[in-house]
């Protein structure tokens, strides 16, 4: 019997402990048998995801893409899963698709459910190519926690359960190392770079992901990608560019890479060193570039802008 107490991170790591090695109450048999998953004993019950993460327990990657715990979910039969959109607020039922060996889909995503009990529950991620699905998983890991477990036993608190650990810190300050030594090594920050205009010829506009049912409510695109339109009036002629630049810690631009294809590399040539000259004059004397970071730690990232220039004002 859990004893209820203020939740820590070592409780979390118990709990997910405590739930990988519950096999007497595990619902899910895993004892060699290809079963046909059934989520009948669980009909009804909320579940709540309180982490996700890598087979090495981190929760970001090398390229600083962070795994979140974003679902809310119950199973309503064995052919339907209901799933919290947090973009229209409420629960969306969704067809579920049952595979063996406890494989199963449900929201245009293929999962395996390793340990489920009326408590907790295991889910591992796994990737799709077309028509096939590799069954050996992603090692990507979703723990879920019942509804009424957080609330009887964790007193509803789960933010301690759901932030970063200590050991992504130490790995986020390891990419920082790296990325600041060696711009090329820049990754993306969890709070990008932004953009502040000195002048009122240049106005800006940052693009964002839509959250919607086909990209399973994940904007992580704004952070993992930044792309900014960027408009100069009174420009010395009418052009348009589209370029990287790494920003690093002290808000200082280099530039990357230009953001289109060419047939002929005298004519890339001539374009890098016409759009790198609009970034050390027109972006460098009228913006402020706020480098991004992760954790609280501020490292390069990188950026892509999209620069129009407007020769005369802009009616």
């Amino acid at each position: 019997m859990l004893i209820a107490k203020p939740v820590t991170k070592l409780t979390c790591i118990v709990l997910t402990l405590f739930c990988l090695g519950c096999k007497q109450r595990n619902i899910v048999k895993h004892n060699g048998e290809k079963d046909l998953i059934s989520f009948k004993p669980v009909f009804g019950i909320g579940y709540t995801e309180i982490a996700r993460r890598s087979q090495n327990g981190l929760s970001f990657n090398s390229f600083g893409y962070q795994m979140e715990p974003q679902w809310k979910m119950k199973f309503v039969s064995n052919d339907s899963a209901s799933i919290y959109s947090p973009t229209k607020k409420q629960f969306i039922n969704f067809p579920l698709t049952r595979g063996y060996d406890s494989i199963f889909n449900t929201a245009r995503t293929w999962l395996k459910v390793k340990t489920m009990t009326k408590d907790s529950m295991i889910i591992e991620l796994l990737k799709a190519y077309g028509d096939s699905v590799d069954t050996r998983g992603a090692k990507v890991y979703m723990v879920f926690y019942a509804d009424n477990f957080i609330n009887n036993v964790l007193h509803g608190d789960i933010s301690k359960c759901k932030s970063p650990s200590k050991k992504d810190s130490m790995y986020i300050q390891w990419l920082t190392d790296a990325a600041n030594k060696d711009f090329t090594k820049a990754f993306a920050a969890r709070q990008p770079v932004e953009l502040k205009s000195k002048s009122a010829r240049i106005t800006f506009s940052k693009r964002h992901a839509e959250p919607t049912m086909l990209n399973n409510f994940d904007t992580s695109y704004d952070y993992m990608n930044p792309e900014f339109d960027i408009t100069i009036d009174k420009a010395y002629s009418n052009f348009y560019y589209s370029f990287s630049i790494f920003v690093d810690p002290d808000g200082q631009m280099h530039y990357g890479k230009p953001l289109t294809a060419f047939l002929e590399e005298s004519r890339k040539a001539v374009y890098i060193h016409l759009s790198k000259a609009v970034m050390d004059s027109y972006l460098k004397y009228y913006l402020n570039f706020i480098p991004g970071r992760t954790l609280g730690i501020v490292h390069t990232s990188e950026i892509a802008v999209h620069v129009k220039g407007n020769r005369g004002v802009r009616i």
